[in-house]
This record gives C-alpha cells, sequence and structure tokens, in this order.
C-alpha cells in the first residue's frame, strides 16, 4: 500500500521519534584516536597541512591522551617520528625509540587504555619505502624480520595491539609467529590488511616526512580500481592470524567495507585518513560545509557501510558531539 496509508514522515516529525527508529548510532567507544610523537620535551609543532593537529612530545603526547581519555576514548594509535632515519628504519625496532619510549610512558600513566601501534617502517627509512630497498626493488621476504623485530619491540614496551601497515605478502603470519614464539599469544593483530595506494595520505606524509625519495607505492599497495582484490588479501590475513582488519582510505572504499562486512564476521575498522580530515577542514574554512555535521555524516556512512571501529583524527570532536547528545 502506499500513500495515504503509509506516511514515512510520521516517524521524522520530532527528535524522540527519530531517535526511536534510528538505524546507526554511533558510540565513542568505537574510536581510535591516531598521533603523531617526537623526541624531545619541546611541546608540539603543528602539522601545516593537517590543522589542529600536532607532532608531539612525550608530555604532550599524555595531556593529549588524557584530554581523549576523559571523553571515553578507548585507544590511541601512536606514529613515530626518529631523529634518524637509516636504510633499514632501526629505530623503528630499538627499544629506546621514540614509539617504545611513547608506550611506556602511557601505560604508566594509563594502564587501563589501549596503545596501538603502528607497525611499519617507512616513517623511519631515509628512502620513506615500507619494506628494505635492494636495486630500486622493495624486498618483500627480508622486511618481514624487521617488521617481527619491530612488532615485539611494541609490545615488550607495553603496546595493547599492533597493527602492520606495511602491505608486504606474509607480515601478519610472521608477526603472529613471533609474538607467539615470545610468549604473547594474547596480544591482538589489527591488520591494514585493504590498504590502497592513495593520494589521501599526503598531509600523513608530511606529518611523518615520509615521502618516497623515489618511484612509488603502487608496488605493494593497492590498485584503487581493484575491489575483488580486497576480498583476498582480507582472506589472506584472516588466515594469517589477523584478528581486526582494516580499510584505508575510509570513505572513498564504502563499497569495499560493505563488501568485507559480507564477507567476513571479524570486527572491522574504517581509517579516516589525513587526506580526508584535511577537506573536512579546509571546507569549514572556507565556509562552505558545516564542519561538525560533515564530521558525523562521514562517520555515519562508515558505520552504516558496516565498519565497528574507526580511527579518526576527529576523535575527540565526535566523542564530544556524542556526550553533548548532538
Amino acid at each position: 500500500m502506499a500513500f495515504p496509508i503509509h506516511r514515512p514522515r510520521r516517524l521524522r516529525q520530532n527528535k524522540a521519534i527519530r531517535g526511536l527508529v534510528q538505524e546507526t548510532r554511533l558510540a565513542v567507544d568505537q574510536l581510535i584516536l591516531p598521533l603523531f610523537v617526537q623526541h624531545g620535551t619541546g611541546g608540539k609543532s603543528e602539522i601545516a597541512s593537517m590543522p589542529g593537529q600536532y607532532r608531539l612530545s612525550i608530555p604532550e603526547l599524555l595531556k593529549t591522551c588524557s584530554e581523549a581519555f576523559g571523553l571515553g576514548i578507548p585507544a590511541v594509535m601512536l606514529f613515530g617520528i626518529p631523529k634518524v632515519k637509516d636504510e633499514m628504519g632501526s629505530e623503528g625496532m630499538d627499544s629506546q625509540g621514540i614509539v617504545q619510549q611513547a608506550v611506556r610512558a602511557l601505560k604508566k600513566e594509563h594502564p587501563e587504555r589501549l596503545v596501538i601501534t603502528d607497525v611499519c617502517i617507512d616513517e623511519y627509512t631515509s628512502h620513506g619505502h615500507c619494506g628494505l630497498v635492494k636495486d630500486g626493488k622493495i624486498l618483500n621476504d627480508e622486511t618481514l624480520d624487521l617488521l617481527v623485530k619491530m612488532a615485539l619491540s611494541h609490545v615488550e614496551a607495553g603496546a595493547d595491539i599492533v597493527a602492520p601497515s606495511d602491505m608486504m605478502d606474509g607480515r601478519v603470519a610472521a608477526i603472529r609467529k613471533g609474538l607467539d614464539h615470545e610468549g604473547h599469544q594474547e596480544t591482538p593483530i589489527l591488520s591494514y590488511a585493504v590498504k590502497y595506494a592513495s593520494c589521501f595520505y599526503a598531509p600523513f606524509r608530511d606529518a611523518a616526512d615520509s615521502y618516497p625519495q623515489f618511484g612509488d607505492r603502487k608496488a605493494y599497495q593497492m590498485d584503487p580500481a581493484n575491489a575483488r582484490e580486497a576480498i583476498r588479501e582480507a582472506e589472506l590475513d584472516i588466515e594469517e592470524g589477523a584478528d581486526i582488519i582494516m580499510v584505508k582510505p575510509a570513505l572513498p572504499y564504502l563499497d569495499i567495507i560493505r563488501d568485507l562486512r559480507e564477507q567476513f564476521d571479524v570486527p572491522i575498522a574504517a581509517y579516516q585518513v589525513s587526506g580526508e580530515y584535511a577537506m573536512i577542514k579546509a571546507a569549514a574554512e572556507k565556509g562552505w560545509i558545516d564542519e561538525k555535521k560533515a564530521i558525523f555524516e562521514s562517520l555515519l556512512s562508515m558505520k552504516r557501510a558496516g565498519a565497528d571501529i574507526f580511527l579518526t583524527y576527529f576523535a575527540k570532536e565526535i566523542a564530544q558531539m556524542l556526550i553533548e547528545g548532538k
């Protein structure tokens, strides 16, 4: 039957009714706040292409995390800015590396909160690639040992979850085996299972100074044109021991999130990456869009597509909006 028997507007006429029938809801405990941490005690430096985001010293990191945790955000994801970069990304595996120091400081101050670490050497390498390089080629198998060492150093410092983002074949299995061998069977792996070779990472690369010094990352990150490949990548990572899988970027790949949700029953994370953040910020600064509404609407689309967990630089703003009931 149709109008006038059915009137869809009956369920839209006021806020209370709309709340009763709302199909998709966001919650603060689904949020992860990504943060950049650097050496020194000199405060923080703003990232020009990510207004409102900073490279944080450990004291500033602790302040920022206290604010986030106070809003109910349960977890942060750490990315390190090293003092020195080399061909192997040595600081990424060093027990005294910046991320390892930051993890220890955070877990000492907030032992009950989740600290997640990005496992990839690109932030630490002089060439800016996610794997070892020989004669201009990114080496897959030789890189795995470094990733295992990096993951272990993070867990030994106190990390609750490790998140490999390198897109080397077999890295989840290698990290799982390495963690288990050292008695860390209960440490979850959040795999960047579906990571596209995207232009939306540019502000992040400004923040971490991690632009490739030659070529690009298309030999290991996924072609934006491919969807079926995403299913294969996710399936491989799940088989290798991934506990949570991630799609990165999020908004341009809502169809991929939906495809994965229909195929797999593991938790799915969506990373609203630096370029997505920067676009909303830039348009809002011009007065072209309402920033708060755009933030919320973009996250709702990811939730509606099937994501369970959201990595977003807007995590604190979203948490505040949820607290205020907006």
